[in-house]
């Protein structure tokens, strides 16, 4: 799948099969961050580290967000919210 199939499955009224990382960034862009936060929170991995990240640093938690991206091996995004729910979006499809 590419980003524009993906995008363009936002919307519709349920996710695409995909994996929980991306679930998650559906439900962020759909405006459902408690969900999109439960499923990040439960990845274990570098990649759901750096969904976690995003999340938090949308919410303006920055504290907890540099946590994240430090665990994510990333470094703390200064780009709008957009372009880095893109980057990540795109990391993960690959």
């Amino acid at each position: 799948m590419t980003l524009t199939e993906f995008t363009a499955t936002l919307s519709d009224a349920r996710a695409p099969s995909v994996g929980p990382l991306l679930r998650a960034l559906w439900h962020d862009a759909r405006g459902d961050w408690d969900e999109a936060h439960r499923l990040a929170q439960e990845i274990e991995t570098r990649d759901g580290a750096w969904v976690h990240a995003y999340l938090h640093r949308k919410e303006g938690d920055v504290g907890n967000a540099g946590y994240w991206y430090q665990q994510a091996g990333q470094p703390v995004a200064s780009d709008s919210l957009e372009s880095e729910w893109q980057r990540i979006a795109r990391a993960l499809l690959a």
